[in-house]
């Protein structure tokens, strides 16, 4: 019952991780481009591009794979499960340490039709106050390029 239990829960454990570790593709087509000049450069922190999660996952199937590995019967049974519950932890731990925020900037621009437009994106050296500039893409996926 329990060999059962552990091998469904698993798969269920490797299904998130496969899941979280998916990103959606570039998709095809027209890019929106918008030119108008920096108005305000704001420095920011950006929170990291890590899943939350995967470490806690990747740490308990690690543990138990491990604990898989030690005794036999019940006890083996007690070190899969401790085993998961320590690697999840240690997993957690990890990447938390590792989870640091990252520089970035949020860029007030007035396109030339006086709209103002704010888009926030890791820090770029070559963008300063009073440049032109092209707003690229609209949403969470606009950014700002130099003419």
């Amino acid at each position: 019952m329990f060999k059962q239990v552990s091998s469904y829960l698993s798969a269920l454990a490797l299904a998130l991780f496969l899941t979280a570790c998916a990103v959606p593709g570039q998709q095809p087509g027209e890019l929106e481009i918008r030119s108008g000049t920096i108005e305000q450069i704001t420095l920011v922190q950006l929170p990291s591009n890590h899943h939350a999660g995967v470490g806690a996952v990747v740490g308990g199937l690690a543990g138990l794979g491990i604990g898989s590995l030690i005794g036999g019967g019940t006890g083996r049974d007690v070190a899969m499960v401790l085993g998961t519950v320590g690697g999840a932890i240690a997993g957690n731990e990890v990447q938390k340490k590792y989870d640091q925020p990252v520089p970035g900037q949020q860029i007030i621009v007035r396109t030339t039709n006086g709209v103002l437009v704010s888009i926030t994106q890791p820090v770029s050296q070559s963008l300063f106050q009073g440049q032109r500039v092209f707003i690229e893409g609209s949403g969470e996926n606009a950014r700002v390029v130099p003419r």
